[in-house]
């Protein structure tokens, strides 16, 4: 009997068991019916593995059969009369298990069932399944990383760029839906592995340390309610097979670009030892311009500037995650690991200024250059409790995490005039600065779950998290008179910042018919203080900087988080979601921070001291429907932003000095619609698409000067991916991000290509990749800012140039498994959107 048709009979079996059945539950003892439980779960991943199919066959009456298929828990619950029967599991692509000659007198729950993927099933496994799946839950939705061949060699950064939803920017900053305000979690907790908020520090965790990527657009109660785009969240791999294996990968290129990562895992039936370890070393040159033009009214010395910016990064870091799950019991266990990340980067920043005047031209040529030197170490204590008190969920979690990050920066600014005709007088003045920041974040948290049965349950849980950054910024600049380096204490300043955040939770998720909701209220206080340590009182501050600064804040907010969230089974591969939630967006220290950059004479960023938290109402509602060869997602959904961040422009009074800061407006409306395709033409072929368009629409002023604006743009994915003959595979994936009209101007879109080979080696135990992504170099950032003293052009490009990888992956003591669930809800899905 084929999987297929046992998968039919058992849910038809199922159907008939609900209404031949029932109505002899009271009825004689012989005829009294009895319920057979259990959960079946993926023996590696112990996910739960649902529509497997339980087929009961009775020992004497081989005819006398009856079945059912689980539920999204992986959970099933069949009730049948007394007798002897054999109970079979079965799911596609996995090895059966089978329970023999089992009397039934009484109800009987068989626990936690884990399958293994069948060896018969093996070699179209690994064929067929090969790109990144997903899979749907309640409130969230879980892309498995498989083996996408244009990241191998690549960064987590990389491997997010190719999520549905997600976008990483030139900068490489991460969007979901377009909306910057994207939560970044760690195994479900913020962790130093993701840069303390910093995102940027993603480019420097190899992409193949991922396992998977949880896509949360609507998060229930659970999780912190910062991010009013939504969360993602990283799951990293812990292998779960016993005995020792593992993976190692190297990988080298071009631009100047090699590393090593090793997964190494050994379990035996008492604990499991697991780490991620790597070294990574890359030269990423980029660089773009700023064309800048004065208008009259702006009363500047110069008409036009042009500042052209090169950069070279010279990037060496190494990090580690070591961990070791120890089983107290059958139920219960702690798990502690250690995570430490070591960085020296090494960046030059050269930015040539041509300065012209009115009816005079080309006035001046002058050459800046900033040499920084950076060393960063990071590291993270974790502990996680758990105890299941039962097989049907009832459980708690307790978790404790300490984290702390170093860095200190040298930083050397000197600049020449390379030419000078009118003999203007620019003063040429060298600097020297000096950072350390310290950050420290503790973490608590408790989470209890109880089922009240099998479709309902109850959640409740507390967390808090405090974080405090003390950053020590000292300059030093050059006397004009006597040539020597000095304390200036205008700008040199300590700035100790503090976010706490404490929160409890509650929700409730039931499943009634074919409708599931998911309940949920969280209470959350936000506390945020900042102490800014400078020679200059407040009243001077606000004169060097041009906005009111309070130097010693100490700031709460209080408020309630409501989530819904709904899932409605219109049929067996149809159904329609429908999420609400209340969110936050807390603004980071970098954000805060008023003393401003330096890297540029004429254009600088400069942090806000008041800049008060956003808050956001969203709406989103979804489709899915799946065909034999086709699976097709839509989606729309609406946010309503208060005190939503911008980041402005504006001309310092009396100067040349362009200057970018964040400030409150008033409101931000978003709206959009998703659209994904994937198709599965033949087993050679598969293709998948996602379109992605959203508006916002925002209102409010900033210093008198009204910004309100309206920006319509989108986003589209396109990825193929042919398997050719003698094991090789061939990858393409096409992004296109179009135009958009921004607060102060607008964006040119852009396209990027990225292409990938790939071949299997040694009895599949290694595989051989070559890949280069943005083959077209073009991923550049384009835009046109208009106020009311200057229009400017800028391009940037964070990575310069065609990057070229080779990576080399071998496997130790392990299948290359890769799982094709056709009916457990999980697809190939690279691009496509669920």
């Amino acid at each position: 009997m084929t999987n297929k048709r046992i998968f039919l009979l058992g849910f038809i079996f199922s159907l008939l068991n609900v209404f031949l059945f029932s109505s002899f539950a009271q009825g004689p003892s012989d005829l009294r019916q009895f319920t057979i439980s259990g959960t079946v779960i993926d023996n590696e991943l112990e996910v739960p593995l649902e529509y497997a199919t339980i087929s009961i066959v009775n020992v004497e009456d081989p005819k006398d059969l009856t079945g059912g298929v689980t539920d999204a828990q992986g959970e099933f619950s069949i009730d049948v009369k007394k007798g002897t029967y054999n109970i079979i599991v079965e799911f596609i692509s996995y090895e059966s298990k089978t329970f023999k000659n089992r009397t039934i007198d009484k109800d009987l729950d068989l626990g936690t069932i884990k399958l293994g993927l069948g060896s018969e099933n093996l070699d179209e496994v690994v064929v067929r399944a090969e790109t990144t799946q997903v899979d749907v839950r309640l409130d969230k939705k879980i892309y498995n990383i498989g083996k996408d061949l244009t990241t191998a060699g690549g960064t987590v950064s990389d491997a997010l760029n190719n999520v549905p939803s997600v976008t990483v920017d030139i900068d490489g900053g991460i969007s979901l839906r377009g909306n910057e305000n994207v939560r970044i979690l760690i195994n479900g907790k913020p962790s130093a592995m993701a840069g303390f908020g910093d995102t940027n520090i993603l480019n420097n965790l190899p992409a193949d340390a991922i396992e998977r990527v949880e896509v949360i657009t609507s998060p229930s109660a659970r999780y912190d309610a910062e991010g009013t785009a939504g969360i993602l969240n990283i799951i990293l791999r812990q292998k779960k097979t016993l005995g020792f294996n593992g993976s190692l990968n190297l990988n080298a290129g071009t631009p100047a670009n090699a590393g090593i990562t090793a997964n190494l895992n050994y379990r035996t039936e008492n604990f499991n030892l697991f780490t991620t370890s790597g070294f990574r070393y890359f030269d990423a040159p980029g660089g773009g311009f700023f064309d800048t033009r004065y208008f009259e009214n702006s009363e500047t010395e110069y008409s036009r500037i042009y500042e052209d910016r090169d950069i070279e990064r010279l990037n060496r870091n190494y990090n580690t995650n070591l961990g070791m799950e120890y089983f107290i019991n059958d139920r219960s266990s702690i798990t502690g690991s250690v995570f430490y990340r070591y960085g020296e980067d090494e960046d030059v920043t050269t930015n040539s200024s041509d300065y012209y005047k009115r009816n005079e031209g080309l006035v001046l040529e002058t050459t800046r250059s900033e040499n920084q030197e950076e060393e960063d170490n990071s590291w993270q204590v974790s502990l996680n409790y758990i105890n299941n008190f039962n097989d049907k969920g009832h459980k708690l979690t307790a978790d404790f995490q300490y984290e702390n990050d170093s860095e200190t920066q040298l930083t050397n600014i000197g600049e020449r005039i390379d030419s000078n005709p009118t003999d203007i007088d620019f003063p040429l003045l060298a600097e020297r600065i000096n950072t350390t920041e310290d950050q420290k974040e503790y973490l608590l948290q408790a989470d209890y779950v109880l089922p009240f049965n099998e479709d309902s349950q109850f959640e409740a849980g507390y967390r808090g998290n405090f974080e405090n950054e003390i950053t020590d910024y000292t300059l030093f600049s050059e006397n004009e008179n006597t040539g020597e380096l000095e304390f200036n204490e205008t700008f040199s300043n300590k700035f100790d910042y503090t976010e706490n955040v404490q929160a409890l939770y509650t929700q409730y998720g039931t499943k009634i018919g074919n409708l599931s909701f998911l309940l949920g209220l969280r209470l959350e206080n936000t506390n945020l203080k900042g102490k800014i340590d400078s020679e200059l009182t407040d009243q001077q501050l606000e004169e060097v900087f041009g906005i009111p600064i309070d130097t010693d804040f100490d700031n709460n907010y209080l408020g309630l988080f409501p989530t819904v969230n709904l899932i409605y089974e219109l049929a067996e591969e149809e159904n329609i979601t429908l999420g609400y939630n209340r969110r936050i967006n807390r603004p980071r220290g970098w954000f805060i921070n008023p003393f401003p950059s330096r890297s540029s004479t004429n254009n600088i960023f400069q942090g806000n001291p008041n800049l008060r938290p956003a808050y956001s109402n969203a709406f989103d509602l979804g489709y899915l429907k799946r065909w034999e060869n086709i699976t097709l997602t839509t989606s729309v959904y609406y946010q309503h932003e208060t005190d939503a961040f911008e980041r402005i422009e504006d001309n310092v009074a009396g100067s040349n000095v362009v200057r970018r800061i964040p400030v409150n407006l008033s409101s931000n409306d978003r709206t959009g619609g998703e659209l994904g395709i994937l198709y599965n033409p033949a087993k050679w072929l598969r293709l998948n698409g996602s379109f992605n368009f959203f508006r916002f629409k925002t209102e409010g002023s900033f210093n008198g000067r009204d910004y309100s604006a309206e920006n319509t743009s989108w986003f589209a994915r396109f990825s193929s991916k042919v398997s050719l003959p003698a094991k090789i595979d061939w990858q393409t994936n096409a992004f296109y991000r179009g135009a958009s009209e921004e607060v102060q101007g607008n964006r040119d879109g852009y396209l990027s290509l990225d292409l990938a080979l790939s071949k299997d080696l040694f009895k599949d135990k290694a595989t051989l990749s070559l890949n280069v992504r943005d083959l077209l170099n073009s991923r550049k950032r384009q835009s046109y800012t208009i106020t009311d003293t200057y229009e400017r052009d800028t391009e940037f490009q964070w990575r310069q140039g065609q990057n070229f990888t080779v990576s080399l992956i071998y496997r130790f003591n392990q299948q290359k498994k890769r799982q094709e669930r056709r009916n457990g809800g999980n697809e190939d899905f690279d691009e496509g959107e669920f």
